[in-house]
């Protein structure tokens, strides 16, 4: 996980980002505007906490006014915003609720949906979750997705005169969804994710419980 304080267009991590070859099944890429913290680096977004073990990060678009977590026995916020507060409340929730252990997602996918719920009383609630397994979306004002899969095309971004050709960097069984606040391309179509809204991804579909 790279995170930089500084902003992104003069950021070493940007740069290494655009010339590095990482590949991984889940990113989570945030630019962060501080509504609540300071601009320091146990502040930036994605935050990263071990449960079950396995590594879940978590990234927040909003703003959560006179949010003080309860119950707190295992998990603490580092820094001091919001966000990072939201994921300790969430991930503690979900260790007391499941304290035998990580439960099936289908189990797990309705307490999320609960605590979740609760915190986006608080204010604004756009979210991202992964476990490296699935991949949890939540709009509370703005999200959007798109699943690109074969056969693929060519993609014009919407803020540049930037094509790309995704014909010729992919393969036929790959598939990937881009989760994004607003889109970010203006010749496909992208799928609105309704307010209050929480969708679950995996393997770059989403996956729907009841």
């Amino acid at each position: 996980m790279l995170v930089d304080s500084k902003p992104s267009i003069s950021s070493p991590v940007a740069e290494l980002v655009r010339s590095y070859p990482i590949h991984s099944t889940h990113v989570i890429a945030h630019i962060r505007k501080a509504t609540q913290g300071k601009v320091v680096l146990e502040n930036c977004h994605p935050f990263r906490r071990e449960l079950w073990g396995r590594y879940w990060i978590f990234a927040h678009n909003g703003d959560l006014q006179n949010f003080v977590p309860e119950s707190m026995e295992f998990y603490h916020p580092v820094g001091d915003t919001d966000s990072e507060k939201a994921f300790c409340s969430i991930l503690e929730t979900l260790r007391q609720s499941f304290p035998k252990g990580r439960p099936s997602v289908e189990t797990l996918y309705p307490v999320l949906k609960e605590i979740t719920q609760l915190l986006a009383q608080k204010g604004v609630f756009n979210y991202l979750l992964s476990d490296g397994d699935y991949f949890f979306a939540h709009c509370s004002t703005n999200l959007s997705y798109i699943v690109r899969q074969a056969p693929f095309a060519a993609a014009h971004l919407i803020d540049q005169d930037l094509t790309v050709d995704f014909r010729e960097l992919t393969t036929s069984s790959d598939r990937v969804a881009i989760i994004a606040t607003t889109p970010l391309t203006d010749n496909e179509t992208w799928t609105p994710i309704q307010s209050g809204e929480l969708l679950a991804f995996q393997d770059g579909l989403p996956v729907y419980f009841k």
